[in-house]
């Protein structure tokens, strides 16, 4: 069969009502973590997040994290934070219980990052001095009108930006990803989920239609190996 890139797939991914046992989810999160780790994911957040920030002189930077998940990506800001001696107050933020716990169970470590669980289109951060907003591999689980929505909302909430960090959509991720999951990947639920995750995810097309929509900020937006885009807003 062939699989159609030309658009967004609407399909829902079945991390999204996931039903396991927490150990379970666990073991699916370390292949998703494995992906990322050898793919570059992280750096790509890394990166932007102190680029951002390094605008800035302040004494310390309060980042949230929406769609946390277990909080790797946090416990490595902070690790990178530490070694720069940059003081974050790192907060994030998921749905998924059973993900918070697992994130708080691996986050004993470090003080300076809490987590907490609502809807992240719904919460009320206002009472929150948020400096970055950033979130990784969560936005191409939203439909386009929900994609404007969250952008917008915590366009708003930051005082110095927002930094997306997501996919590719296109065959040539969708092929190589269905290659590397053969030999990388353990669970099913990771192998399948990710196919899905790209064809949920962008074109540069999209992203720009996106931006052309959020207001009071500077839009750079730019392909990253292997097959992300990142997609930094400042404020203006």
């Amino acid at each position: 069969m062939m699989v159609d890139f030309t658009q967004r797939c609407s399909e829902i991914e079945i991390m999204d009502t996931f039903s396991g046992t927490t150990d379970e989810l666990d073991i699916i999160l370390q292949d998703i973590n494995r992906v990322n780790r050898l793919l570059g994911g992280y750096n790509i957040t890394l990166s932007a997040v102190f680029d951002l920030i390094s605008d800035k002189n302040l004494e310390s930077y309060t980042i949230l994290d929406m769609g946390c998940s277990e909080g790797t990506m946090l416990r490595k800001l902070a690790k990178e934070a530490r070694k720069r001696n940059i003081t974050l107050t790192l907060i994030g933020v998921d749905l998924n219980t059973q993900s918070l716990k697992l994130a708080r169970e691996y986050s004993t470590d470090f003080p300076e990052i809490s987590f907490v669980e609502c809807n992240i289109l719904t919460a009320d951060f206002s009472n929150l001095n948020i400096d970055v907003v950033m979130t990784t591999l969560t936005l191409h689980h939203f439909s386009d009108q929900g994609v404007v929505k969250f952008v917008n909302q915590f366009n708003k909430l930051a005082s110095l930006g927002v930094v997306i960090n997501d996919l590719e959509r296109s065959s040539i991720a969708f092929y190589l990803f269905k290659a590397f999951s053969f030999f990388f990947i353990k669970t099913e639920i990771a192998k399948k989920d990710g196919l899905l995750s790209i064809r949920r995810a962008f074109r540069k097309k999209d992203l720009v239609a996106y931006a052309n929509q959020v207001k009071n900020a500077s839009h750079y937006i730019q392909w990253k190996w292997a097959f992300r885009y990142v997609w930094v807003l400042k404020k203006k």
